[in-house]
């Protein structure tokens, strides 16, 4: 075991609740004990608060790229389906070195959110005439160096993505960079895991794209795959994917997952826009994650998932940064509270029991989530990587409160602002809220981006 180091926290939030003067040993880059009631010691690095850090259980790295890119007004009305017009024209320019560059400023800004490990839901596999490459991991690779050079960390979903549309239809040209085979992607998904062999605490899932990307026949074929790790799939997000869903099967799309695959708390269901109350029933018997992208569905205009009644239901949720067009962790549950008091006129929907605390409950909620969808130890936990966010005790919004007080603050006013300090594995990345590779990584991808948009 190499040197130990101690932080000190006046006040931590930890799975089990609030616990007052909690010392942290950090051995290893893991937490090798947690006491609680305790003076600091001399050797002590002393803050006034401290959280885990957040799982983001959703994201496509390299759509940080295009942010604000898509927000001008074409023929008609835009919608996702006219937002992923653009993306495939961004996405055709993409080679391995741009795309690394891209990955890396989001895993930086994911973590300076306070987003400590990332589910990337891959799906730009092949060069851009649609040819695998030599090594079909080979974005894969990029992704893994981007997490490496950043400290952040990474459960990679390999996406399978098959045909055009539900019924078969076929691929189109734009998406000859995203499609693979059952065999292809087995080799793929081998291939992903030696990109991920020199990466500390990395997960490997697996990520049918969505209903409409996979046949049924490919869709088990892929599931057999799954021999560790999460499955995620992306469902419901428009209302027309649950229309063209109805008109190829007679079903809703999470209604026909349900009876054609067998759904387990490994899953992670992402976005889940458009369910029924049968449907979230469903998910609730199979204990998945709903995981969702509360700033990316609204930028698309997706709808607002009906989280009051899956709550009531006991659906569990995480939250995820999706296209990455804005990446700020306590914008994602602010959102989501103020999603549902938009429709339901009223305060405090998402808070739990009467007196429960809105910011607490939230962030809990996604914290647990996250952690299930993402393969990811419960955080603070003897034996766990040390992914710690301390907060500015000093900011505005944090003055004179204490505990769950304190998430309430974090959520609704101070914001990303209030975060201060980070730690991934026990290496200090964030110091005054910036990473400390901040520069070059900038620059890198100012480089990557003029090349793209010139």
């Amino acid at each position: 075991m190499g040197m130990a180091t101690t932080l000190h926290f006046a006040s931590l939030f930890t799975p089990d609740g609030w616990c007052r003067d909690a010392r942290v040993t950090v051995a290893d880059g893991l937490v090798a004990a947690l006491e609680t009631d305790t003076s600091p010691q001399l050797e002590d690095e002393r803050h006034d608060i401290g959280v885990p850090g957040m799982p983001n259980l959703h994201s496509h790295a390299f759509q940080r790229g295009m942010a604000g890119l898509a927000e001008h007004r074409g023929k008609g009305e835009d919608s996702f389906w006219t937002w992923r017009e653009a993306m495939y024209r961004f996405v055709h320019a993409l080679d391995p070195d741009t795309f690394e560059a891209i990955a890396a400023l989001a895993y930086m800004e994911m973590l300076e959110a306070g987003f400590t490990r990332v589910g990337e839901f891959h799906y730009l596999h092949n060069a851009p005439d649609g040819r695998p490459y030599a090594n079909s991991a080979r974005m894969a690779e990029a992704l893994a160096a981007a997490a490496a050079n950043t400290g952040q960390t990474l459960t990679l979903l390999p996406v399978f993505y098959a045909q055009g549309g539900f019924g078969g239809i076929p691929a189109g040209t734009e998406q000859r960079r995203f499609v693979t085979d059952a065999e292809g992607y087995g080799r793929l998904l081998e291939a992903s895991r030696a990109a991920l062999a020199g990466l500390d605490d990395a997960r490997l899932g697996i990520a049918p794209h969505s209903l409409r990307a996979v046949t049924p026949q490919s869709l088990n074929e892929v599931l057999a795959l799954a021999l560790e790790g999460p499955v995620h799939i992306h469902i419901a997000e428009q209302e027309r994917e649950v229309a063209d869903c109805l008109d190829w099967s007679g079903a809703r799309p999470v209604q026909w997952l349900m009876d054609n695959a067998d759904v387990g708390a490994e899953w992670c269901l992402v976005h889940a826009t458009h369910v029924d109350s049968s449907e979230l029933a469903a998910i609730a018997r199979t204990k998945a994650v709903v995981g969702l992208c509360p700033i990316t569905e609204a930028n698309l205009g997706d709808g607002v998932f009906p989280a009051v009644e899956a709550l009531a239901q006991g659906v569990r949720f995480g939250i995820g940064s999706d296209s990455n067009v804005r990446i700020d962790m306590t914008e994602e549950l602010r959102l989501l509270e103020y999603g549902q008091r938009l429709i339901h006129r009223r305060r405090n929907c998402l808070a739990g029991s009467e007196g429960g605390s809105t910011g607490r409950a939230l962030f809990e909620r996604a914290l647990t989530g996250g952690q299930q969808a993402l393969a990811a130890p419960s955080p603070l936990s003897p034996g766990a990587p040390a992914d710690i966010v301390s907060l500015d005790a000093g900011h505005p919004s944090l003055l004179g409160r204490r505990e769950d007080a304190l998430l309430d603050g974090l959520v609704f006013a101070a914001g990303q602002g209030a975060i201060d300090c980070i730690w991934r594995r026990g290496v200090k990345w964030v110091e005054g809220g910036r990473h400390r590779d901040r520069e070059a990584i900038t620059a890198r991808y100012h480089k990557a981006l003029k090349g793209l948009l010139a």
